[in-house]
């Protein structure tokens, strides 16, 4: 007897959905292998990582939010800080509650399953918003994206970032589905962007961006002037709000208690109140500095290590006095390794003279070019890959890979940009799909005012990345997902 229509149909759907199962599975499955691998091969606790640690311990420990220091006596004591936001350090004091004091390794697990899950989030935001097969290839597009598991294996805050900017964007579909008001996901969005704000301090730009989604979203496509001021509409933006500000609160008053400064987040530049910084230094660095190897190899070294002036490029001389005047300020800073004022004067007064000039060149040319290298460079910051990769003959097998890496690289943005075109896929999530273009608009634009090109800041990109680029899955037969 044959089947009707509507069973074989509901029969087919039935089998696909098995299969994508079955996928799934193979793909978390792959994601575990990966961040072990990643993990055992290049798992590192970076001075960073330390720092956080040493946070975390204090806090369990003596109840203070301080760092490891000695007094004028050389006694142990505690300085109290604001340098780092609260954020990853109560992460990892929960894990050494858990797991024991000072157990990086597990704080690496707990990791590996934040991003794995992650990957789940990002899989189901992407099928909720384009179909089963966008939402399988996002799965294998985050669980095989060795970017975000290189980094699942570092103690650092990257890994529950992308966390939290999933966890938002999946609440956010899931608040919709139910009805767009007052209800349990208004929780989770609220979660993920506090906590997302207090790993970083620049994540406040995901709530700038997910809390107006939401009114735009409450309004719908047929709203008039009055509506705009219903409490239907502002309700859950409101309340969005006061949780992702609520817990900054204790924070920014403790601040304002300890050290009588108005501090709701994290300074700049990561310095204490009357902790000095080279700000001379940072403006000279800025009047030439594009690439991740200039952050290594000046940036970094500055303030207790030498630097070289060969390791200055050509663009950081305008003249062959200049480059003289540098040199000179160079081997007078490389005596001690420890800047004085007059020294942070003298680089100020060549970085004005730099700025004099060629103002576009400092204002547009070079914030640019670091934005575009943050962007493309090869994703080996965190892997044993020569500074300066691009030199194929001293090391032809790191070229090769890092060319590899940057190919994988504009794989995901290219995925991306084909699936923003797609307007007809996306057109029913337009206030989510605009607010997550959002927040790569947003952050670019920040990341043009800093000093440091690294590529690690844009490692936050990919969650929107890997979702949008997923659309493009849908047109393609026979995936493995209907």
């Amino acid at each position: 007897m044959k089947l009707r229509f509507k069973d074989r149909m509901l029969a087919a759907s039935r089998g696909w959905g098995r299969r994508w199962g079955a996928w799934g599975v193979v793909a978390v499955l792959t994601g575990v292998a990966l961040r072990i691998w990643f993990a055992w091969q290049y798992g590192a606790v970076t001075a960073d990582s330390a720092m956080y640690g040493d946070l975390a311990q204090n806090l369990l420990r003596h109840g203070v939010y301080g760092l490891s220091a000695t007094d004028k006596l050389g006694h142990p004591a505690i300085r109290l800080t604001l340098i780092r936001l609260p954020g990853y350090p109560l992460f990892l004091a929960a894990c050494f509650l858990l797991f024991g004091m000072g157990n990086f390794s597990a704080v690496l697990a707990v990791q590996a399953a934040l991003d794995l899950w992650t990957c789940l989030l990002l899989a189901a935001t992407a099928r909720k918003l384009f179909g089963r097969r966008a939402g399988l290839a996002a799965l294998w597009m985050a669980a095989l994206c060795p970017f975000m598991a290189n980094y699942a294996g570092m103690a650092l805050t990257e890994t529950p970032t992308l966390f939290c900017m999933a966890l938002a964007f999946y609440g956010f579909v899931r608040w919709v589905e139910d009805g767009s008001g007052i209800n349990r996901w208004l929780v989770a969005i609220g979660f993920a962007l506090t906590w997302a704000v207090l790993l970083r301090p620049e994540q406040g730009m995901l709530a700038a961006m997910v809390v107006p989604a939401m009114v735009w979203q409450c309004l719908g496509p047929s709203a008039n002037r009055q509506e705009l001021w219903t409490r239907r509409v502002w309700l859950p933006a409101v309340v969005v709000s006061c949780l992702t500000v609520l817990p900054l609160v204790p924070w920014t008053a403790r601040n304002w208690r300890d050290f009588h400064v108005l501090q709701p987040l994290a300074p700049k530049y990561a310095n204490d109140v009357n902790e000095w910084n080279a700000y001379g230094f940072d403006r000279w660095y800025r009047t030439w500095a594009i690439d991740f190897a200039s952050t290594a190899t000046v940036y970094w070294q500055f303030d207790g290590q030498t630097i070289s002036i060969a390791d200055l490029p050509d663009r950081a001389f305008d003249s062959k006095q200049q480059y003289e005047r540098t040199a000179a300020l160079l081997d007078q800073y490389n005596l001690t390794t420890t800047p004085t004022h007059t020294e942070d004067a003298d680089f100020a007064a060549i970085a004005a003279e730099r700025v004099a000039a060629d103002p576009l060149r400092y204002y547009v040319a070079l914030p640019v070019a670091r934005l575009v290298n943050m962007w493309l460079r090869p994703r080996v910051d965190q892997l044993p890959v020569p500074l300066e990769w691009w030199k194929f003959r001293p090391h032809p097998g790191a070229t090769l890979f890092a060319g590899a890496y940057a190919l994988l690289n504009l794989g995901y943005l290219a995925l991306a940009a084909v699936g923003l075109t797609r307007r007809a896929q996306w057109q029913a999530w337009k206030p989510l799909v605009y607010a997550m273009v959002g927040t790569i608009a947003f952050r670019s634009a920040l990341l043009m005012t800093i000093d440091n090109s690294e590529p690690r800041y844009t490692l936050e990109f990919f969650p929107v990345l890997i979702v949008l680029g997923s659309a493009v899955a849908e047109g393609i037969p026979k995936l493995g997902a209907e």
